[in-house]
């Protein structure tokens, strides 16, 4: 890999990075459908396994930069994440079987799915159901107290974290938009929380790529770094901008980002 394409995915993570954070995301949910349409002849093995290393790297830089903000739920985080590792795993297992042309079509319906979800939803705030109580006070003293419930979370989970593993997206573009409107956590909270389930999850699909030699394909193991360093950058500066933000923005720049991608993709298969 030459070191003006090195370049080009540091400035391609840095910009994913940071929108992915603001949004808690993960990054992925842009970056992997970029790598379908930059590189059309990669199998989507190789594109998952670089795009998760890339959302690992950009969800840790995220969840230290939440962590210092205070705004992470890490005890509903620790069973979310728990939950997902099963799921996280499978995906990158059965990711290899599946024709090109077939995930790419896959890809292009669960993001556009996901975009409407949350724009019906339309910034009514989330579901307010009974569970277990939490409060989150972050370091600017802002106060949010709602209720958890921990095994339906956990049930969600572990879909969540075959559909991230398996389309390479990290799972934050699906697990957000649940913690908020399912599980009722509020936006903020949910963004911080999900970046750092996020951690875990895509940590877990990592390994199960490398154990099966993903990352020795072709240049995988250099653009999973390139892209791993612009991404961790990236990180920071969505965490501060987010603290700027109001929820709904949020929300709709999420939808707007899978929108955009889920069509452009469509139009690709």
């Amino acid at each position: 890999m030459s070191l003006l394409a090195a370049s080009l995915l540091v400035l391609l993570g840095l910009g994913v990075g940071a929108v992915g954070t603001l949004v808690g995301a993960g990054g992925g949910f842009l970056l992997s459908p970029v790598l379908l349409l930059v590189y059309p002849h990669d199998s989507p093995r190789t594109l998952t396994a670089v795009s998760l290393a890339a959302v690992w790297a950009n969800s840790t830089s995220g969840s230290i930069a939440y962590a210092r903000q205070g705004r992470i739920d890490v005890r509903s985080g620790l069973v979310f994440g728990a939950a997902t590792l099963p799921g996280a795993v499978g995906g990158a297992l059965v990711v290899q079987f599946v024709p090109r042309q077939v995930f790419d079509a896959v890809m292009a319906v669960a993001l556009a799915a996901v975009a409407v979800l949350i724009l019906v939803r339309g910034g009514r705030g989330g579901a307010r159901p009974s569970g277990t109580p939490r409060t989150v006070v972050d370091r600017a003293g802002r106060e949010w107290t709602y209720r958890v419930p921990l095994l339906r979370g956990a049930v969600y989970s572990v879909g969540v974290g075959f559909a991230s593993s398996f389309l390479g997206i990290g799972g934050g573009v699906f697990h957000v938009p649940i913690l908020v409107a399912a599980l009722g956590f509020p936006t903020h909270v949910a963004t911080a929380t999900s970046h750092f389930v996020l951690s875990l999850m895509s940590g877990a699909g990592v390994v199960t790529h490398w154990l099966q030699g993903s990352y020795r394909v072709g240049l995988g193991l250099r653009r999973a770094v390139a892209l791993a360093v612009g991404v961790a950058v990236g990180a920071q500066v969505g965490a501060r901008v987010s603290t700027r933000i109001s929820s709904l923005v949020i929300e709709r720049l999420l939808a707007a980002g899978l929108a955009l991608v889920a069509l452009r993709l469509a139009f690709a298969v």
